[in-house]
């Protein structure tokens, strides 16, 4: 396994992110954090070593920069600002296609809450993206370009979380891509029970394996 700590200019800014690459990746998975998440968060290193064990070379980068993180602490002011977060995934994938080790891996995006409308935005946007996993996401605020994503969506969710389950089936009854929703029992918000996030993962690498594995990026 190689973990490089990279740094990613976007936007004016620069962004921190955690670059881990397995011996003879299928493709890699680029995570986008919401609700005041950086790259640290626990669930998603824990989603992302058991993509490791799948094989997939994952990106977990912060979306904000850290005082912008601070500013968002108090107001949350950008964790809802979904094209500036979006804007700054799809930077951030132009930036790994310039790196020749990930060039011709497929991509994968894996949303967790607001970051989850930001993957589908950018998603939308570019035909790169091979495959999306939601957890816990608001898939509902990417609004109109739900329509537009081409590429096979799973939003996972849990059985408690029943008013993202209810924003889950709207966004998903706007979509025309490949689609699944998979409820997690007994799973709150941040599959916090015991063996629900592991079952996250299951369902996540299980998608990525079916939607990424064998295409190559031209």
């Amino acid at each position: 396994m190689q973990t490089l700590q990279v740094e990613i200019p976007v936007d004016y800014v620069t962004l921190g992110g955690t670059l881990e690459m397995p011996d003879k990746a299928r493709a890699i998975v680029v995570f986008a954090h919401g609700s005041g998440s950086s790259r640290f968060s626990p669930r998603n290193r824990q989603v992302a070593a058991g993509l490791h064990g799948a094989g997939f070379a994952t990106l977990l980068f912060d979306l904000l920069t850290a005082e912008e993180q601070r500013h968002d602490s108090v107001d949350a002011t950008y964790r809802f600002n979904i094209s500036l977060l979006a804007r700054r995934l799809a930077a951030t994938l132009v930036w790994l296609r310039e790196r020749p080790e990930i060039a011709p891996l497929p991509v994968g995006l894996f949303g967790a809450s607001t970051g989850a409308a930001a993957a589908l935005v950018a998603a939308a946007q570019t035909d790169s993206v091979g495959a999306i996993v939601s957890r816990g996401g608001r898939p509902d605020l990417a609004r109109t370009a739900l329509a537009s994503v081409t590429a096979p969506t799973l939003l996972i969710v849990g059985g408690l979380d029943e008013e993202v389950i209810r924003l889950n089936r709207k966004a998903a009854a706007q979509m025309h891509c490949e689609h699944r929703i998979d409820i997690v029992p007994g799973a709150t918000h941040l599959f916090e029970e015991p063996g629900t996030l592991e079952e996250v993962t299951r369902l996540a690498s299980d998608w990525f394996v079916r939607w990424l594995d064998g295409r190559t990026r031209a």
